[in-house]
Formats: C-alpha cells, sequence, structure tokens
C-alpha cells in the first residue's frame, strides 16, 4: 500500500486513522448489514442475501442506473471513496455498484476505484456509529425505514439503548422508540416494503387507536390486511379515513371491523354520521335523542305547561328545519 495516503476520522471524540488510495472493485464485498441494503435486499426466512443478490437489487434502483453511473462517468471516477474494512464497503455499496456497471462496458477503465480503509480492529458498533454518523446526524439521506433498521439493529445486537441513541444521533428517545417499535412491527407482519413505511408510522402513532384495539384485538392485523392489498390506498387515509371510522364507531366500526363494510363504504357512512362535519354531527345527535325509546314515554308524562311550550319549540324546529332542507335541496339539484 506505498500508493496510499493516511488519514483520519473522527469517532466518539477518538481520532481513527485511515489510509485512502485505489484498489481494484472486483476484490471488494457489498455489506449486507448496510441498513441501504436490507430496506431493498431480503431472502425467505430472513437470510443474508448473497453478493450477485446484493449487486443485482442495488442496479437496478434508479439512483444507481440514472444517477450515480452516468455522475462517475462524466467526472471519471469517485469524488468521495468508499469506506471499507478490509475489503467490506461498509459505506458506498450503490457507488461500488454503479462502478460494476460501468465496468461491465469497459474493464480496464472502470478496475480501480478509489477507497478508505479502516483498520481492521474496529468494531461492529464503531461501525454502526459510523454510519448513523453520516446518514442521520450528517446527510441524512437514508430513507426513514433504513434509519429505523439502522436503530433497530443497534437497539438489538449491539446493545445501545435508547439514551445513548439519543447521543449518538440527536433524535429523541421517544422518537427513537417509535421508530424502533414501527420497524419490529413491519418485520412481524412480514412487509418489508419501505415505500410503506408512512402507513405503518400513522397506524401506530400515539394513542388514537388504542381503545378500538381492545374492543378488537384483531384490529391492527386487519388493517395490515388492507395495507398490503392496498385497499388502504394512502398512509393519509390511516391518519383521516381509519380515524374517523374508528371515532364514530358504533355500528360503523363493527360492520368494518366483521367485514360488512368496506374501507370505502365505511368512511362514507362515517361520513354521513357526522365525523368530520359539525353539523352533520349536532344533526346526528339531535336525531338519536329523538330515537331514544324512552323519549315518547317521557314526554307524555309531562305537565300541560310543559307540553305547551314544548309544543311551540317542536313547532318552530320544524318550521325552520323544513327552510334549512328548502336551502340544502335546492343546492343539490
Amino acid at each position: 500500500m506505498s500508493d496510499f495516503t493516511e488519514d483520519t476520522i473522527t469517532l466518539r471524540k477518538r481520532e481513527i486513522k485511515v489510509k485512502t488510495g485505489f484498489l481494484p472493485q472486483h476484490t471488494l464485498l457489498f455489506y449486507p448489514e448496510n441498513p441501504r441494503i436490507y430496506s431493498i435486499v431480503w431472502n425467505e426466512g430472513g437470510g443474508e442475501p448473497t453478493q450477485e443478490e446484493i449487486f443485482e437489487a442495488l442496479a437496478k434502483t434508479e439512483h444507481v442506473r440514472e444517477t450515480l453511473v452516468p455522475s462517475i462517468k462524466n467526472n471519471g471516477g469517485l469524488i468521495e471513496p468508499v469506506l471499507i474494512r478490509k475489503n467490506i464497503v461498509l459505506e458506498g455499496n450503490s457507488r461500488l455498484a454503479a462502478y460494476r456497471l460501468l465496468a461491465q462496458r469497459d474493464a480496464s477503465t472502470w478496475e480501480m476505484i478509489r477507497v478508505r480503509i479502516l483498520p481492521d480492529t474496529i468494531s461492529d458498533s464503531e461501525v454502526f456509529s459510523l454510519l448513523g454518523e453520516f446518514h442521520i446526524v450528517g446527510k441524512k439521506d437514508w430513507s426513514p425505514f433504513e434509519q429505523a433498521g439502522y436503530l433497530y439493529r443497534r437497539f438489538k445486537t449491539h446493545g445501545i439503548d435508547e439514551k445513548q441513541l439519543h447521543h449518538e444521533v440527536g433524535l429523541t428517545p421517544a422518537k427513537i422508540r417509535h421508530l424502533i417499535h414501527v420497524y419490529e412491527f413491519m418485520l412481524n407482519v412480514d412487509d418489508r416494503n419501505p415505500e410503506r413505511w408512512s402507513y405503518y408510522d400513522e397506524l401506530l402513532k400515539g394513542r388514537r387507536f388504542n381503545h378500538t384495539r381492545e374492543l378488537y384485538p384483531i384490529f391492527d392485523q386487519k388493517i395490515t390486511e388492507m395495507i398490503k392489498n392496498e385497499e388502504i390506498e394512502r398512509a393519509v387515509d390511516i391518519r383521516d379515513g381509519l380515524s374517523k371510522i374508528v371515532k364514530v364507531g358504533g355500528n360503523t366500526l363493527k360492520k368494518f371491523m366483521n367485514g360488512k363494510l368496506s374501507f370505502h363504504d365505511a368512511l362514507q357512512e362515517a361520513h354521513i354520521r357526522g365525523a368530520g362535519n359539525y353539523y352533520a354531527k349536532r344533526l346526528t345527535e339531535f336525531k338519536d335523542f329523538l330515537a331514544e325509546e324512552n323519549v315518547e314515554l317521557e314526554l307524555t308524562n309531562i305537565s300541560s305547561e310543559e307540553r305547551s311550550n314544548l309544543s311551540y319549540l317542536i313547532n318552530k324546529i320544524e318550521s325552520r328545519i323544513k327552510h334549512i332542507a328548502k336551502k340544502i335541496n335546492g343546492f343539490n339539484h
């Protein structure tokens, strides 16, 4: 390594010596533990993907084909070297994939890739801490799913608690706890699609669905199935639409949970029953009051003076309702 230059990087308040130079790209390996790879390459049963599977998956991404390949080609090489420990690319797997795509057309030009070599003694825990420094604290280019995957493995594999992670990445312990919870939920329901992260984020955010979960233990399972089969089309439909169905409750929620109403039909019924509509809600409450079984019986037992006052009020209400109905029906035609 006589052609390599020495440098240092700072990690956890200590200077780590690194060497920068060029190595044959075909000697390097992708890093299966990298959160970007975790988000796009999965094997049945959670088995580690092969090097070929990782390359094929990365090579298909728009970022590699449409951004990195032309950028590296026009620049004549990498501006930022890939970061390696031994021969494993810890940081820069997408750049390595782009290099290999270029090498398929011109092997000699794209044989040597610029690298920054970490010492062999750097631990897995330090590697993950370094990746977090790059992608969560620094350029923040990981998706929420990838960030959560990183935090999940730091927490589960390396035993780094939420307080320590807070100091590492700057997120609040509550935010870290939520990200880990959502990621673990997605693993448990076998949905590893990063594009559906926001659906589960909304489903598990706060306490708005907790009471419904107590009433219907299959609630999460049912919503998960609807997310997977795209019956719930957008994450905002969980935040707004599902919240309205749950809020209106009663028979609407019951029919939705037992499959008698689709998500769309349940939401329509929730709107009719006043969820999210102040005026409809107030009128529904009044209608429900009049429909109570004991109302007529109680009204027949009131005094003649009270009956006279009620008669006056009812006539006023009837007149006003006819007037409003005429206005509303006029707008609808």
